[in-house]
């Protein structure tokens, strides 16, 4: 730092010394242009002396005719004077704004050269701070050139210190060691302890549980036998006629000799003084009862009776509907294929009414064959037969197709189209078609549709086919 310091102290020392000289060199030059200017301003002086004076010698002579050679002389002479005037003043006022120029340099030349002292009065201030810094500095390292031996001497007490207090630790480890192993033994002694003690306390609990169950069982002995007999306990002996201080009976035989008395007391059975009032009302509940089951069986018959007319019925209504259902079929089949063959075939069950329905289908040309095996649009005119086949059977006032006509070509959507017309010309039935094909939207009498004509807003339009068709033929 302190030699980057006089480094930058010299350069502002040679920038001074720059500025010196060229302060020097400006104000020379700006001497020699103020004596130049002096000696023009000296030179105008005299030639507007001599101009007079030639004016006042050409006013003289003014009137004198032969003077008119010397007049043309001193009038070029004038003419010269003013020529040289008017370079004096043109080189004076290129001098003057010379000296401007020079004085505007020297001013900015001495406010740089105030700037350079101040920074150099600035850099030396600051080179006396890094001296003194730099004197305090060497002070400091030699205060801390003992630094080193006090570290390595404290670096060997606290080394002392650590294995005295490694020593230390060493003996409080083992120390430690052998508390916990004195731990884990009395831990273990304790939890020998505990369980003794834990035994001690289940065996007094069982015991007192025994003590418990004893004086129980003694204390319903006692409830029974004075009950049974009517006496206290301690008259047992006597009732029994054992002799106080003999030897009692052995248990056995007491039980046996229990027991056959009282099986002898179960055989007698006991009486009952309300028997005949419950044979009486036993007998009454059986009438009802028999008079009930002859009702139930009576109503079981008419039931069975019902149920086999009823079905009777429905195998007829069905024979019925199944017959006219499949010679709307075969009909309807034959107009939608304009050809070809079909039937309706049961599904023989227990049941009728239980079983399935089986259609048999010959398109033109081809064999006869089951429903699934069709085409997609065979398929669909073959269904589309047997609904109107049902329709035709038990018709509705409305009936709703909902795009039937979208698996179909044109040729079949014209024959859909034929029977529809020819089933509401036939019937008293309105048809409400949902489609997207142009010709049967021409083959309806009204169309309904909902068109967006602005963003967000639906609206509903109808358009009646046959007025419209009307219209034109009359226009």
């Amino acid at each position: 730092l302190g030699r980057e310091a006089q480094s930058m102290l010299a350069k502002t020392r040679d920038s001074l010394t720059t500025i010196e000289r060229a302060a020097r060199e400006t104000e020379s030059k700006l001497a020699a242009v103020s004596g130049a200017r002096a000696r023009a301003e000296e030179e105008l002086v005299v030639a507007k002396q001599r101009l007079g004076e030639a004016e006042q010698a050409v006013a003289a002579v003014a009137a004198a005719e032969d003077l008119e050679p010397a007049l043309a002389a001193a009038k070029s002479e004038a003419e010269a004077r003013r020529l040289a005037l008017a370079e004096a003043r043109a080189a004076l006022s290129d001098i003057e704004r010379d000296r401007r120029a020079r004085a505007d340099r020297g001013a900015a030349i001495g406010v740089e050269r105030e700037r350079w002292t101040t920074r150099s009065a600035g850099a030396e201030q600051q080179i006396e701070t890094l001296k003194a810094r730099l004197v305090e500095t060497e002070s400091e390292l030699k205060a801390l050139a003992n630094v080193p031996a006090m570290i390595e001497e404290k670096r060997g007490k606290l080394m002392s210190a650590l294995s005295e207090a490694e020593l230390a630790r060493q003996v409080a480890a083992d120390a430690l060691t052998e508390a916990d192993t004195a731990l884990k033994a009395g831990v273990q002694a304790l939890r020998a302890a505990q369980g003794a003690v834990s035994e001690a306390r289940e065996g007094r609990a069982r015991t007192e549980a025994r003590l418990e169950g004893a004086r129980t069982r003694r204390q319903d002995i006692s409830r029974q036998i004075r009950e049974g007999l009517g006496i206290a306990p301690e008259g047992c002996l006597a009732l029994a006629e054992i002799q106080p201080g003999a030897m009692l009976p052995a248990f056995a035989d007491v039980e046996r000799k229990l027991a056959s008395l009282k099986a002898d007391r179960e055989r007698l059975g006991g009486v009952n003084l309300a028997a005949d009032e419950e044979l009486q009302a036993l007998s009454i509940q059986a009438a009802g009862l028999d008079t009930e089951k002859a009702d139930v069986e009576n109503a079981i018959a008419k039931l069975r009776s019902a149920i086999g007319q009823l079905n009777r019925e429905a195998h007829k209504r069905l024979e019925d509907a199944f017959q006219a259902v499949d010679a709307h079929f075969r009909k309807l089949f034959t107009t939608l294929f304009g050809g070809g063959e079909a039937r309706l075939e049961m599904i023989e069950g227990e049941d009728p009414l239980e079983g399935g329905l089986e259609i048999i289908a010959k398109p033109p040309g081809k064999k006869p064959a089951t429903l699934s095996l069709l085409s997609g649009g065979e398929q669909s005119l073959t269904a589309l037969s047997l609904i109107f086949a049902v329709f035709l059977t038990n018709p509705s006032p409305i009936c709703v197709l909902d795009e039937v006509d979208a698996p179909l070509d044109d040729a079949n959507v014209d024959r859909f189209c034929r029977l529809l017309e020819s089933m509401a010309a036939d019937t008293a039935t309105r048809f409400l078609v949902i489609t997207h094909h142009p010709m049967t939207m021409s083959r309806m009498s009204r169309l309904f549709g909902v068109t967006m004509a602005e963003k967000g807003i639906s609206q509903l339009v109808s358009v009646d086919l046959q007025t419209a068709q009307r219209f034109r033929e009359a226009g």
